[in-house]
């Protein structure tokens, strides 16, 4: 059980609480450089990266156009009837290509164009989602870092009292209930951070797999948790000004309606040019000419623009339902870290009074004026309020940098920048 003990302390004093040297302003974080090392490394960067890369290599297709050349080749035996001698070898030679109108080159440009915006959007909606598990995983690790930290000092508390307990009754100057309480409070409370230390250790393992270029570096201390200021409006529109989210929306849209304009340009066919060559009559007879051909449109062109028309109608639905869920979010989010926040303040001064309860019932139980379940019962609470305080404190600081992560002010880096 010693030796169970040791590790809990000596895991309490690597997550003890300390503000990390490089964060002055967002203090409890991993230093930016790290950060950002972790995201360009991380399989969904480098994916949404691929997907720029793609969609470059869709502009230059678009561009480019798919219209290509079209030879033929042919030849024949011509035999003039009622004649055996009258026979001649002939060829010819047909050379097309259909030609795309200028507005239908200039409008797959565009499309080619917002392909990649859209995916360099897509990039940086990549790194913010990765910043935002980051900062999660983050945050589950110092929750159960303080939680095993407080159990390490409970247990070494209860192991102090058992111990001076123990020979009080040795001296006849306790009784061995008191003994039996000391020593069952101590066996639960090291069972608690046995567990608490596991956690703690799954919690670290997670971070450290997710983004093995981080540096788990374990702090000491956290500052207060600020309180979020201005409206809800400023909030929303700091948030909606650069929500990837809404921006990819937006984007669709607008390749939904290049779409449209694109099947409604199919309205009038591309021709297609083209030179023929013939030689006839063993070349007594040498032909050169020119042709174009014009599809005539059917409904099948009607029906695709009716299509694309419907679903640039869809798209745009879909952008003001983005743009009414990121405003239900974001309210919901500044409302929360304000709560978190008072919820901190609430839970502290729980804590403290809690803290002060116990000492004075340990010093009535010192001078004989309390009992032993009295304290005990006492000590329980304070810890289960030093508990709920730690965890209301870095619940109020994840809440407050999740909104300035949201808000482009925390690790304004990468490629979403």
């Amino acid at each position: 059980m010693k030796k169970q003990l040791s590790v809990i302390t000596a895991v309490a004093a690597l997550a003890a609480w300390t503000s990390l040297a490089h964060a002055e302003s967002w203090p409890g974080l991993p230093p930016d450089d790290m950060v950002q090392q972790a995201l360009q490394n991380h399989p969904d960067s480098l994916a949404a990266a691929s997907e720029v890369r793609l969609e470059t290599a869709r502009r230059d297709r678009l561009e480019a156009g798919e219209h290509e050349w079209n030879l033929s080749l042919g030849g024949q035996q011509r035999q003039i009837s009622g004649s055996d001698k009258e026979k001649y070898t002939e060829w010819n030679i047909t050379l097309e290509r259909p030609l795309r109108l200028p507005d239908k080159a200039a409008t797959d440009a565009e499309i080619g164009a917002g392909g990649i915006v859209r995916a360099e959007t897509a990039l940086g909606d990549a790194w913010h989602e990765i910043k935002r598990d980051l900062l999660k995983s983050w945050f589950a690790w110092l929750k159960e870092s303080a939680t095993a930290g407080q159990w390490a000092t409970q247990t070494e508390l209860l192991e102090r009292q058992a111990r001076m307990i123990e020979r009080r009754r040795q001296l006849g100057d306790a009784a061995q209930r008191e003994s039996v309480q000391a020593a069952a409070a101590l066996a639960q409370a090291q069972a608690q951070a046995i567990q608490a230390v596991a956690r703690q250790q799954a919690a670290r393992e997670t971070l450290r797999r997710r983004y093995p270029a981080l540096a788990l570096i374990e702090p000491t201390t956290i500052g207060e948790p600020p309180l979020p200021t201005g409206s809800d409006e400023e909030w929303l529109s700091a948030v909606a000004e650069h929500s990837h989210e809404l921006l990819l929306a937006r984007q669709q849209t607008r390749l939904a309606e290049l779409a449209a304009t694109r099947q409604r340009q199919e309205r009038t066919p591309d021709p297609s040019v083209g030179l023929a060559f013939a030689n006839e009559r063993g070349g007594e007879e040498k032909i050169v000419g020119a042709f174009i051909r014009i599809p005539l449109a059917g409904g099948a062109r009607q029906a695709a623009e009716q299509g694309a028309q419907a679903a640039a109608d869809a798209a745009r639905y879909r952008e003001a339902a983005v743009a009414r869920q990121i405003a239900l979010s974001t309210a919901n989010a500044v409302h929360t870290a304000r709560s978190a926040h008072a919820a901190w303040q609430a839970s502290e001064s729980a804590a403290t009074q809690q803290e002060q309860a116990a000492h004075m019932a340990f010093r009535a139980y010192q001078l004989g004026e309390g009992s032993l379940n009295d304290w005990l019962t006492a000590l329980r609470l304070a810890h289960e309020a030093r508990l709920a305080s730690r965890a209301s404190q870095l619940d109020a600081l994840e809440q407050f940098y999740r909104l300035q992560l949201d808000a482009h002010r925390l690790w304004t880096f990468g490629a979403e920048e």
